[in-house]
């Protein structure tokens, strides 16, 4: 999984914590984790194509969310970044050895591509069953002095 998976969520849950109707420049996001505001503006715009962020042009434009966090999953925002394939991806390599291969579906029948299934569904009903909204919960609660100081620190940054 890609780095950008992780700024993304971080991206979502500050969104979280700005005022009604304000947004957050792709540059300002990218200065408040120095990040180089082309990288991180690649992870916005898949997040906006995606449904989950807005994009508003202009000098007030910028990032904000496009829903309310408590219907942003996980697993929506990393289905943005890294797309929906699965992370394993069977290329039946037991077609390839000795024996019987005619009519076989080795994705149905081979141990390693059932196991793989097992977890790759387990890994998506997790980040399906947790929220932006759980996110910020967690950090507030952990964290109290965060969203104060992510909206400060968004409204000093220079650009």
């Amino acid at each position: 999984m890609s780095e950008g998976v992780e700024w993304a969520l971080h991206s979502c849950v500050n969104l979280t914590w700005l005022e009604t109707g304000e947004a957050v420049t792709a540059a300002r996001l990218a200065e408040y984790y120095r990040l180089p505001a082309a990288y991180l503006n690649k992870q916005l715009q898949a997040l906006a194509r995606a449904g989950i962020l807005t994009s508003t042009p202009g000098p007030r434009g910028g990032f904000r969310l496009a829903r309310a966090p408590e219907d942003i999953t996980v697993l929506d925002v990393v289905t943005a970044i890294e797309g929906a394939d699965d992370a394993f991806q069977c290329r039946e390599l037991l077609r390839s050895g000795p024996g019987d291969h005619e009519g076989v579906d080795y994705r149905k029948t081979c141990v390693v591509s059932q196991t793989m299934r097992r977890a790759e569904l387990a890994y998506r009903r997790e980040l399906a069953g947790s929220t932006i909204a759980d996110l910020k919960a967690t950090v507030e609660k952990r964290y109290a002095w965060v969203p104060g100081m992510t909206r400060t620190t968004f409204e000093n940054l220079r650009t």
